[in-house]
């Protein structure tokens, strides 16, 4: 079968289809500059195009450079007789091929060639580019800890939509999953645990007995670094700090701000008091750790510190955090906590490298200017960042937690809570109307969430991220809701996801063996609301000094 334009996902700015095909025959070849010439190639990789010899003029695929077009964009014309790509840089000559892979048969997204496919593509010119430049995926490693083949995998199946940035959340309460060469027993103690809570809300406490961890050594984040790399996809790797630290207290408890008390890894999810002492050898142990970390990723143009949920009240207890507190000349622990934060951004900075955080960070005003804000508990808080001049990437919960259940069905496996659909994800204006020019000016991206307290292995990632995930690469590729056919649009494109082997949910409900079944993995529904969820997220935005937050992210 060779799909048409109007198939395409996301859809492109222009595309114009002319009579006729082009069909690709074993031992075509490609010719261009070498780096964009590999990014065709891995993204056409069954087709497997070879380089064209030196001064060869009868290459099926011919790629330019034109910087023109700018970041990520991207040209094709498709005519009976070859291939044209005109790319602004070596993302766009990705992407472009991954446009020429959707207008392939879908057998293009199986690991192997199948005898028999006729490879070919229909005529007509095509001409796109995206309206944001970070089009992301959070991905929560820390509470289920993922191997590093799901990682990889995760990687794919943002490069062929076109999503450019994975959010590596590596630390929390329930988990350390890096290694440290200079701290080692924050991945010795920190990166595992004895159970896991099996609890719903308001239950019974309930433990699995099964004992859960894992991590990356730093050759493995160099490996997923270079893999994601050559497509187009940068990690952004998140080391959350000051609280949710219950992991690495564990491990090294004379940071915390009573290093008196035993710490453990976390069995349970919610939010702990747990939290590190905003003391200088605190940040020399950060810095430490950030330069292990950036040494193995390579170039790390965000680094994400967190800053959210921090329980304060053992910063106020202590007689030596509250004589720094007054020798720094701040009034109160929520200035503290953001001088704390500034202090390590400052630190990467120096390291060329901008800090990313969650909105509670950015409540008292005081971060550096170049410090990206993810507003989790929505618009209202958003807007204030983007006024302040801070850029912004969309993350609220709803409707961009993909932990949530697609449905309030006791089908559905066990979920965080109801309901966001893929209907609320394709509706979703990630750049408000209602906002000033200056302040949509500032909205730099999207980005959809899966924390993993009920993502327990890669299936189950699999039917939380896609399709929602699919509607919101459209949206994070145009800056808006879906466009006109969508619905259609995405039946084509699941076509192509049954081809790579994905477990997604089906539009119209899960299959028989992804129903949460009747044991505690099945969905309680209506127990945590989504609109319940928003009016106590909205009354945390209330107030400009919120630093206690009693929602879990």
């Amino acid at each position: 079968m060779i799909w048409g334009m109007d198939h395409l996902l996301p859809r492109p700015r222009v595309s114009e289809s002319t009579p006729g095909v082009f069909e690709f025959v074993p031992g075509s070849s490609v010719s261009g500059p070498a780096a964009l010439v590999d990014a065709v190639r891995l993204s056409l990789a069954v087709l497997d195009l070879r380089p064209a010899e030196a001064g060869a003029d009868t290459a099926a695929v011919r790629v330019v450079e034109d910087a023109g077009l700018g970041p990520e964009a991207y040209e094709i014309e498709i005519t009976a007789e070859g291939v044209r790509i005109a790319a602004g840089d070596r993302a766009g000559a990705f992407y472009a091929g991954q446009t020429l892979r959707q207008l392939l048969p879908a057998e293009a997204y199986r690991a192997a060639a199948l005898p028999g496919t006729v490879w070919a593509v229909p005529c007509g010119r095509l001409a796109d580019a995206p309206a944001l430049s970070w089009r992301g995926a959070h991905l929560d490693v820390a509470r289920n800890f993922l191997p590093k083949r799901e990682v990889l995998r995760m990687i794919d199946m943002l490069a062929l939509h076109k999503l450019n940035r994975l959010h590596l959340h590596l630390v929390d309460d329930q988990g350390w999953r890096v290694e440290s060469r200079a701290y080692p027993l924050l991945h010795e103690i920190g990166s595992h645990r004895d159970q896991t809570t099996t609890s719903y809300y308001r239950e019974e406490p309930a433990f699995d007995g099964v004992p859960h961890g894992g991590y990356y050594t730093l050759t493995d984040l160099a490996e997923i670094s270079a893999y994601a790399t050559a497509r187009a996809v940068t990690v952004v790797p998140e080391i959350d700090v000051p609280g949710h630290a219950s992991a690495i207290l564990a491990a090294y408890p004379e940071f915390a701000a009573r290093p008196a008390d035993t710490y453990r890894v976390l069995d349970r999810w919610g939010i702990s008091p747990a939290i590190l002492s905003p003391l200088p050898a605190t940040v020399d142990f950060l810095t430490t750790v950030f330069d292990e970390i950036i040494g193995a990723l390579g170039d790390v143009p965000y680094f994400h510190i967190g800053g959210d949920e921090c329980v304060l009240d053992d910063w106020a207890a202590s007689a030596e955090i509250s004589a720094y507190q007054e020798k720094l000349g701040l009034a109160t622990p929520a200035d503290l906590h953001a001088w704390f934060l500034r202090r390590l951004a400052d630190v990467l900075a120096e390291r060329r490298s901008r800090a990313v955080v969650w909105d509670e960070a950015f409540v008292s005003g005081m971060l550096r200017q170049d410090t990206v804000v993810m507003p989790w508990r929505g618009p209202q808080v958003g807007r204030r960042a983007a006024a302040a001049g801070h850029e912004v990437v969309a993350t609220p919960v709803f409707p961009m937690y993909f932990d949530y259940a697609e449905a309030a069905s006791a089908e559905e496996p066990l979920a965080i809570g109801d309901t966001i659909t893929l209907a609320d994800v394709a509706a979703f204006a990630p750049v408000p109307s209602e906002w000033t020019v200056e302040e949509r000016d500032r909205v730099v991206g999207v980005q959809f969430q899966l924390w993993s307290e009920r993502i327990p292995d890669g299936r189950t990632l699999d039917y939380r991220a896609w399709p929602r995930g699919c509607a919101a690469a459209e949206i994070a590729w145009s800056g808006a809701p879906v466009s006109e056919c969508f619905t259609g649009r995405l039946d084509a494109h699941l076509v192509r996801l049954d081809a790579f082997g994905v477990e997604y949910r089906p539009p119209a409900g899960p299959r028989p063996w992804q129903r949460g079944g009747s044991g505690w993995r099945r969905h309680r529904p209506g127990v945590v609301d989504v609109q319940e969820m928003m009016r106590h997220l909205h009354e945390l935005t209330q107030s400009a000094d919120s630093t206690r937050p009693s929602t879990s992210s």
